[in-house]
């Protein structure tokens, strides 16, 4: 059975996160959008793992549903925030858990809460070593998933230009052989990571990271298995491209770390930009935020479009609303934009098969011309980007500047 899961998202408990992100919402957000799998999110926090009980039950191995829903499958995952000192350095790395089942999740959380407080955010904050995270994890139960998340990010990604690591080995040491994926993130597409051979043997996963229910989907991964949690994770540990089909991309550009830079500063750099003032912002003379490109260039041992043999294919898309909002001369909130986007929907069923299956005829006759010539233009990945720096997230441009103008004034009419 082919579907698109989400595994990486956050609840309402989270910090910045939407009160709207509760599982009723989820739930209803993953059908408009064409996600069969989601992560719960937060199961260490006690509220949320209360909600998991009350409102979830059981339906394929290791898969949750809600009652009287037939729909969307819920996979039980957290993300946790691992900040402590290790060699002389301070490290802050996040890692997302997979977990099979509540039981599980009990004694995980039984055992992290004489660490620390699971209370104070649904993404709780440990003084724990991302190895020993590790081993408390997999001693519970082997069939756990130990993920870095957003490899890259500098803040809080395993190889960020901030963490002090360089590698999967140097963080987790003998625990490095049971990390079988890891998250690509928002500024980062496998082509990228294809430029490490120590990253041959992993699977890159991908994940939305939301905080918002319209957020999700924005990342994702495509499987061809039955539907359960054995079978998912078995895809993944096996990195096995009849199984694990592909994933669903960002343009890496428009993360919000793809650049060098300084917000404060507005200073976007590329990587050979900042070599020429040695990484320093010439704006304000502080040492510049260095960004994923950047960073990937650092470690990298291949040159650039290097494919490795076996390697899970990926796409990059752009969420449905935002192609709107361009064509339409708008922003993403516009209420015109939101009229567009639901009648879409409706008559196509979900935003990934509007994304990935419609036929540009199909589109054409459901739309304005220019909305389908947009998503075609994104499938083919024609697309400008000013790349995000520094927490800023890049700007897309599907049309040139001519073209707007043109639009500019059909959309008057519309």
């Amino acid at each position: 059975m082919e579907f698109i899961a989400d595994f990486h998202l956050h609840s309402k408990y989270s910090r910045a996160t939407s009160p709207q992100m509760d599982l009723e919402n989820m739930d209803k957000w993953a059908r408009i959008k064409g996600i069969k799998v989601l992560g719960t999110g937060d199961f260490t926090h006690p509220e949320w793992f209360k909600q998991l009980k009350e409102k979830l039950i059981p339906a394929e191995p290791g898969l949750f549903k809600l009652k009287n829903d037939k729909d969307t499958r819920f996979i039980l995952t957290t993300e946790i925030s691992c900040i402590y000192s290790k060699a002389g350095k301070v490290r802050k790395i996040h890692i997302v858990v997979f977990a099979p089942s509540l039981e599980i999740v009990e004694k995980i959380n039984t055992q992290l809460g004489w660490i620390g407080n699971l209370k104070a955010d649904g993404r709780p904050i440990l003084g724990l070593d991302a190895k020993e995270l590790a081993k408390i994890v997999l001693n519970i139960s082997e069939d756990c998933l130990v993920v870095p998340a957003h490899l890259w990010t500098p803040w809080f990604g395993l190889l960020g230009s901030k963490s002090g690591f360089d590698s999967i080995e140097e963080c987790f040491e003998d625990y490095s052989k049971y990390i079988y994926a890891v998250e690509t993130g928002l500024s980062s597409d496998p082509a990228m990571n294809w430029r490490l051979s120590s990253l041959d043997k992993i699977t890159l996963i991908s994940n939305s990271d939301a905080h918002s229910p319209a957020k999700m989907g924005r990342e994702a991964n495509v499987f061809d298995t039955e539907l359960s949690y054995p079978a998912i994770s078995n895809a993944i540990k096996s990195k096995n491209p009849q199984k694990f089909l592909y994933t669903i991309e960002f343009f890496p550009q428009e993360g919000k770390y793809h650049f060098d830079g300084h917000r404060n500063c507005e200073i976007c750099l590329n990587p050979q930009e900042s070599k020429k003032y040695n990484n320093i912002c010439p704006r304000c003379g502080r040492s510049l935020t260095i960004g994923v490109l950047n960073r990937v260039d650092e470690l990298a041992d291949r040159a650039e479009g290097f494919k490795p043999e076996k390697a899970i294919p990926f796409k990059c898309l752009i969420p449905l609303a935002e192609i709107i909002a361009e064509c339409l001369g708008m922003g993403v909130s516009a209420k015109a934009v939101d009229k567009e986007y639901k009648n879409l929907i409706e008559k196509f069923g979900n935003e990934f098969k509007v994304l990935l299956n419609v036929s540009e005829a199909e589109l054409k006759n459901a739309t304005l011309s220019e909305i389908a010539e947009g998503v075609i233009r994104v499938r083919e990945g024609e697309v400008n980007i000013e790349p995000g720096y520094d927490g800023v997230f890049g700007k897309i441009r599907i049309f040139s500047k001519t073209e707007k103008k043109n639009l500019a004034t059909q959309n008057t009419l519309f």
